[in-house]
């Protein structure tokens, strides 16, 4: 069902277990504080509807540059919504509540990233380029994926869980392997001195947590899955 914070708290439905996938991706800073203040409110509403287990969607963001960094490497976001998914996960830790909480660091989401509206434009696609010729380096999962791990997470429940959790397909993706799956070309600028070449994370929690579960890391096959997405829709 859809559910707005305007909306009384008595139209939710009883489960046992609730992902929190809302919050705020870019905007002026209250914008982006409200990231915190949807904790409390995830809160109320797990404990309204008596979920045991409440799962606060973070992000890879939170690490800063890195490569195959796990859930306990040093977090150095570089920029505001880094920074703002960080305080809300310090909201997180900081809280006493009877629902057992965790956090999930989503790595980049097919079709719901900073190279999608490029993809969606057509024509050439514009990426930075390192002194080894190659672009960007970023953990990805398609969003067919996403649902599918997000859904055995929530069968879990008698599992013991984690506090924070990688989730991303196993293997980092060029983006320019996105770019040219997608049937578009690529045009290289040099990269700045601002500009990350990688940030990937170690899933090695996930399929310790799933060992059977099976997702791609394949760029074409993460473009033909946000094609059947997008035909669908």
């Amino acid at each position: 069902m859809r559910w707005t914070p305007d909306d009384s708290l008595d139209r939710l439905p009883a489960c046992d277990m609730m992902i929190a996938l809302w919050g705020k991706t870019a905007g002026t800073s209250d914008d982006l504080a409200m990231n915190t203040a949807l904790v409390d409110l995830s809160r109320r509403v797990a404990r309204h509807c008596g979920a045991r287990r409440l799962f606060h969607v973070s992000t890879a963001a939170v690490y800063g540059p890195g490569a195959k960094l796990t859930e306990d490497a040093p977090l150095r976001p570089i920029g505001p919504y880094g920074e703002a998914k960080l305080n809300m996960e310090r909201a997180v830790t900081a809280g006493d509540s009877a629902v057992s909480e965790h956090v999930l660091r989503l790595a980049n989401v097919v079709g719901a990233d900073s190279l999608a509206p490029a993809l969606a434009k057509g024509g050439e696609v514009t990426l930075d380029q390192f002194a080894d010729g190659r672009g960007p380096i970023r953990s990805y999962i398609g969003a067919t994926d996403l649902l599918g791990v997000l859904k055995r997470i929530s069968d879990t429940e008698t599992k013991p869980m984690p506090r924070v959790l990688n989730i991303a397909a196993p293997g980092p993706v060029a983006m320019e392997d996105l770019v040219l799956a997608a049937g578009r070309q690529v045009l290289w600028r040099p990269a700045p001195d601002s500009a990350i070449k990688e940030v990937s994370l170690d899933v090695g929690c996930l399929q310790a947590l799933l060992p059977d579960h099976r997702f791609t890391s394949d760029a074409g096959e993460m473009i033909a899955d946000l094609n059947r997405l997008e035909i669908h829709r």
